[in-house]
């Protein structure tokens, strides 16, 4: 498999590059008789559509998607579902100077090494545009999700520095950068100011609640849920780090403190997050992903090129100071990907 493919059962192929006519998805396993529009896609797609922020990058897509097969009369056939979204907004020549240079922190030395070959226009298919064929087909396993009554909420809980100290779900989309507190908005935005002054990038942390998910989804021993969910989203370009739960404080605690006890109606805490042994407990699942500065940035830093000769480098084109807030909608998809698979693995067997 060369790694363009995700999933068992509900499984889907992501294609296309950040500069290519169009890129999309196809997505094979999707049960029949689920409703299913272009607006409940493109819904989605507004969430991490480049060119709305005020802080992200300048380039402007539409991301309007097409449902070429696998959908009729509004519902699905059970059959192939294909997905294109077109590239509308491109400017390669803004890339020319990175045709035999490496960017530093980015995929252009490491897909140079495995191929032998790689599109510099923008990073081809090593860039975030890509992320737009996952959120696409994540609003399709939603779909499963629904009908299961599992809901899967993601936003940003730290951005440069600044934590939310609170969550407030019904104000998350109602900012620019996700985030559940509206008092951390302003010093985020400040953050986002200073840092753009300094030509320069920023990392952050997303968090994902995942609700009404019934115990039982995981496998034993290799093919945990937990697992499952991490290198989903660890499969993110930006993403360096996932925790699930209590993460890495649960290392820093006694086992009294960090078990989480039984009660009639379910637990009395949630440091295992959702997950236990593998397999979901009914409780909300939590996870936070870890998320890396944008890696063009216009500062001058050291590289190679294409010889190995040592050269200076200061990013130009159209980049994001932070992946963060478009990056949200991206780990959402992700989980609800992974939750829609492993429920179907499920129902396969119960």
């Amino acid at each position: 498999m060369a790694g363009n493919t995700f999933g068992r059962l509900f499984r889907v192929t992501t294609w296309g590059e950040s500069h290519g006519p169009a890129l999309g998805a196809v997505i094979d396993g999707c049960p029949p008789r689920l409703s299913l529009s272009v607006a409940d896609i493109e819904a989605e797609l507004a969430r991490r559509r480049p060119g709305v922020q005020a802080h992200a990058t300048s380039r402007r897509e539409p991301d309007k998607v097409e449902i070429l097969s696998g959908v009729f009369d509004g519902q699905t056939t059970g059959t192939p579902i294909s997905l294109i979204i077109y590239n509308r907004d491109v400017k390669s020549q803004d890339y020319d100077e990175l045709r035999d240079v490496f960017r530093p922190g980015h995929g252009d030395f490491t897909y140079q090494a495995k191929y032998g070959i790689r599109d510099h226009r923008g990073g081809g298919r090593a860039s975030a545009r890509e992320t737009a064929a996952r959120v696409a087909a994540g609003a399709v396993a939603q779909k499963i999700l629904d009908r299961e009554g599992v809901q899967v909420l993601a936003y940003t809980i730290e951005l440069g520095g600044v934590a939310a100290r609170k969550i407030d779900a019904s104000s998350i989309w109602d900012n620019p950068f996700a985030c559940p507190d509206p008092e951390a908005v302003a010093a985020m935005e400040a953050r986002v100011q200073e840092v753009r002054g300094l030509h320069d990038s920023l990392g952050g942390v997303v968090q994902v609640r995942v609700r009404g998910c019934p115990p039982g989804l995981g496998e034993p021993v290799f093919d945990k849920l937990d697992a499952a969910l991490a290198g989903a989203v660890m499969s993110v370009g930006a993403v360096k780090g996932v925790e699930i739960g209590a993460g890495f404080a649960a290392a820093r605690r006694l086992g009294s403190e960090n078990n989480d006890p039984l009660i009639p109606g379910g637990f009395a805490s949630n440091h295992a997050g959702g997950i236990l042994a593998g397999i979901s407990s009914g409780a909300e699942i939590i996870l936070n992903a870890a998320v890396k500065p944008i890696p063009s940035i216009g500062r001058e830093q050291q590289t190679i090129d294409l010889e190995g000769r040592p050269r200076t480098l200061a990013v130009k084109g159209r980049h994001d100071i932070s992946a963060i807030p478009r990056i949200v909608p991206v780990i959402m998809a992700m989980v609800r990907l992974t939750l829609a698979d492993f429920l179907l693995r499920q129902r396969a067997i119960a």
